[in-house]
């Protein structure tokens, strides 16, 4: 048997039950393929399953508002993905009809869909054969064939495209692609492959030259920028504030503590005190205590968030007078959706403080 025939016998006999598989439901498919973008199945089933029973039809994920897909998607991260479905599923709604366009180029035209979930889209709801060409598929054809041509390059990208669609089966476009993420996932994978047990162990290149782990090759590395968050966790005897995040930058319209980002981290509470954005906020009113409370460093993709959390105790009179700027009650934060930063604060400080 060749590459594709073995890959997909392999999957007949190998793949695990997903509640998305044997359906060519495109919604659910898209729905899925969005979810597991940067996220291990483990984690994305449960995210999966609520957004299902939520909104069975992208017609309900198209009316819904945004405030409650985004606490739907609250753990997740990149929270652009589902900001980018809402806007797909509107258009889906709106100009298809609430069904999905059957093409693979249509479907590359909805907002945050790219090649590889198109592709995905296309061959296994439509049966259109189109390669799918993801970190899975990137991985198994480049120790497979023995390629060390970069993949984050122009060059490297064309290349393998045009090999996975050379590959594919044209017959069963849904079965080969979805044998080839299968089998990078669970055999071929980033870190302590499989190759004792591998179906390809006499035919793979990469396993043959012993240069597995240097494949697939990346010519860049992605720069690391740190920021500085100063979040303002104002106690009020019961309740405190928050504003949505408005900037077009990370966590977009999630909630949060009032905010101030400085250039650096600040040495001491006198140093908060005396910037300009705690004046505004503060408005020379008397502040019981300040205090730093919760220091970490949140990892994103291309982002290290250096947040301390200033735990501020004020009168009960107290007022912030900033339309964008609002009084919640403590027991309601769960209510708003927030960052995974924001929600591990309320978790591991504010909800032990008041349990005392």
């Amino acid at each position: 048997m060749g590459f594709s025939d073995e890959i997909m016998s392999w999957y007949a006999q190998n793949q695990r039950q997903l509640p998305w598989r044997g359906s060519n439901d495109a919604y659910r498919i898209w729905l899925s393929e969005i979810i597991l973008q940067q996220t291990r199945v483990a984690q994305g089933l449960p995210y999966y399953q609520k957004f299902v029973d939520k909104y069975p039809d992208i017609v309900a994920f198209a009316n819904a508002p945004e405030d409650e897909i985004l606490k739907l998607w609250q753990g997740l991260g990149y929270y652009s993905r589902a900001r980018n479905m809402h806007a797909a599923a509107k258009t889906v709604a709106s100009e298809y009809g609430g069904k999905f366009p059957p093409s693979y180029a249509e479907i590359l035209k909805l907002k945050g869909v790219g090649k590889y979930t198109a592709a995905a889209i296309a061959s296994i709801a439509f049966n259109e054969p189109v390669a799918v060409v993801d970190g899975n598929v990137y991985r198994v054809l480049a120790r497979y064939f023995g390629i060390d041509e970069p993949i984050d390059g122009a060059k490297g990208q064309k290349l393998f495209f045009e090999l996975a669609n050379q590959l594919i089966d044209t017959n069963y476009p849904a079965i080969y692609n979805q044998a080839v993420m299968e089998f990078g996932a669970l055999y071929c994978k980033p870190q302590n492959p499989d190759c004792g047990n591998c179906i390809f162990a006499t035919t793979c290149k990469a396993f043959k030259d012993k240069t597995v782990s240097q494949l697939p090759v990346k010519a860049k590395k992605t720069a690391v920028k740190t920021r500085y968050f100063n979040y303002l966790f104002i106690d009020k005897e019961g309740s405190t504030y928050l504003q949505k995040r408005t900037n077009k930058d990370i966590w977009l319209n999630l909630f949060e503590f009032p905010l101030i980002e400085t250039q650096a981290a600040l040495a001491d509470k006198n140093v908060l005190l005396e910037h300009s954005d705690f004046e505004k906020i503060i408005n020379g009113q008397a502040v019981k205590f300040i205090r730093k409370s919760y220091h970490t460093v949140h990892k994103l993709s291309h982002r290290d968030i250096d947040a301390v959390f200033w735990h501020i105790g004020v009168e009960p009179l107290f007022l912030i007078n900033n339309s964008l700027i609002f009084e919640v009650g403590l027991g309601t934060l769960h209510q708003y959706g927030v960052s995974k930063l924001t929600e591990r604060f309320i978790s591991e400080y504010i909800e032990k403080e008041t349990s005392k």
